[in-house]
């Protein structure tokens, strides 16, 4: 079957679709800002209203979930109750792809599918049907308020399929690309300035000389949600396994994390952070892990350089997207340690999962970002505000030293491997997010005492 093909079978106007395994209700559901954040207004593509020539399906961008696909000229999306806010400036978004670009645009309307344009965007292709990029504009004016707003698709070539659209942002202060969400320069300033004052306590002569702290949890619980990916939306993520805050949901914010001080995480109440990766099945049944670390060092040449996390930072490692194999001696991939004959022992029938020795446990360590932009709290694909050390040092680009994070997960190792999957699908697709709610008194001096000086510590951050 041909891709058009399948559009055309399908092709009804439909009324409250949603997500596999989830049904939104013929409204649309709009992310706000917690509080502090610029105003913004993020629409999932799937929680249109009604609609006509779509198709939900799932996609490999980003945090996973579902696009509409197969959209071609005259199909349209309408979403009601997007608050567009005060009129002014804003910038619009929408996060696209497409295998054959061409003519076509994408616009939105406001009121109906012929009302005012509120702002067009030319697609082009992409890459390929799921090769994701995020356009944006800044419009001078626009109608105030809630207001219906229409997707509507325009293209020289008819009945051909040209896009496939993720999610729409409306957000204040036009210039500033919706999902960049700022740090607060004054909290960051005054943050920085406490570090920096902060009296170091001399590690002891016989001190390991690893620039690292800790945080040892174990699971908390297991929810199809994801604050970070997809706020304000319980059950529209693939299932997660959390540890850390034990409030952590889609309606997380740093507030409501570090107004909940029950957490899986020592030491507590210090690190209230919120932690997930996707849950791991075999043969359906979760397995969830027997014990996690959160380390927190440096791979930098001069670990004397790092400063905390801001509250409220976040980022993602790792794409739910990879779906490629993981042959033994494949970069990132789960590994055993322990057994009676220690270690592992074979390999799955698709040599993508590790078989571990009786007795033994199946790990995996997820490395985050280590230099920040100091700018920006979040990015709209949670990555670009953050990059990798390169050769040691932070770029001018990212120019922040931050804690190097990595989750070391333990799972008891079950069965034969051939059964094992991830909720976001092959092993390949493990990824890791997180949500900084340390006490900032807390971090800070670990930082000082345990990274900066090169001298490794406990949970407790003692030496």
């Amino acid at each position: 079957m041909t891709r058009d093909w399948i559009r055309r079978r399908v092709r009804v106007v439909s009324v409250g679709a949603g997500c596999a395994g989830m049904v939104l209700a013929a409204a649309v559901v709009v992310l706000t800002p917690s509080a502090g954040a610029a105003a913004e207004t993020v629409v999932q593509a799937e929680a249109y209203s009604a609609q006509s020539g779509g198709v939900v399906e799932p996609t490999v961008d980003t945090g996973g979930g579902s696009d509409v696909g197969y959209l071609s000229r005259g199909d349209w999306l309408r979403y009601d109750g997007v608050d567009l806010g005060a009129s002014g400036a804003m910038a619009v978004s929408v996060r696209v792809a497409s295998a054959v670009g061409g003519q076509g645009t994408v616009q939105l309307r406001t009121g109906s599918v012929t009302g005012p344009v509120l702002a067009q965007f030319a697609i082009t292709a992409t890459g390929g049907w799921q090769a994701w990029v995020t356009q944006t504009v800044n419009v001078t004016s626009h109608p105030a308020g809630v207001q219906s707003v229409y997707a509507v698709m325009a293209n020289a070539a008819s009945g051909a399929d040209f896009v496939n659209l993720n999610w729409l942002s409306f957000g204040s202060g036009g210039g500033t690309a919706t999902g960049w969400e700022r740090v607060d320069p004054v909290k960051w300033n005054a943050q920085l300035a406490a570090f920096r004052a902060m009296a170091m306590a001399p590690a002891p002569a016989n001190a390991v000389r690893v620039p690292e702290f800790n945080a040892t949890c174990t699971y908390s619980h297991s929810f199809r949600d994801d604050p970070i990916i997809f706020p304000r939306l319980p059950g529209a993520s693939h299932m997660h396994t959390f540890f850390g805050n034990r409030s952590t949901n889609a309606n997380s914010t740093v507030d409501t994390l570090r107004a909940n001080t029950a957490t899986t995480c020592t030491p507590a109440p210090a690190d209230l952070s919120a932690y997930w990766v996707p849950t791991l099945y075999e043969r359906g049944v979760a397995v969830e892990p027997k014990g996690v670390v959160v380390y927190y060092g440096s791979r930098l040449a001069d670990p004397s350089q790092t400063v905390p996390f801001p509250l409220g930072f976040e980022m993602i490692a790792g794409s739910a997207g990879r779906q490629v194999p993981t042959p033994a001696g494949a970069v990132n991939q789960f590994y055993c340690v322990g057994g009676t004959t220690g270690g592992e022992i074979g390999r799955s029938a698709d040599g993508n999962w590790p078989i571990c020795s009786p007795g033994g446990t199946l790990m995996f360590q997820l490395v985050f970002p280590d230099c920040w932009d100091g700018v920006h709290l979040d990015s709209p694909d949670h990555k670009s505000h953050v990059a990798y050390t390169a050769n040691g040092t932070c770029t001018s680009a990212f120019p922040v030293a931050i804690p190097s994070v990595s989750f070391v997960i333990a799972y008891p190792a079950v069965g034969s491997a051939d059964g094992f999957t991830l909720a976001s699908g092959m092993a390949s697709s493990m990824h890791g997010d997180f949500v900084n709610a340390w006490d900032n008194d807390a971090q800070g001096h670990r930082v000082k005492n345990c990274i900066v000086q090169s001298a490794k510590c406990n949970s407790a951050g003692q030496f």
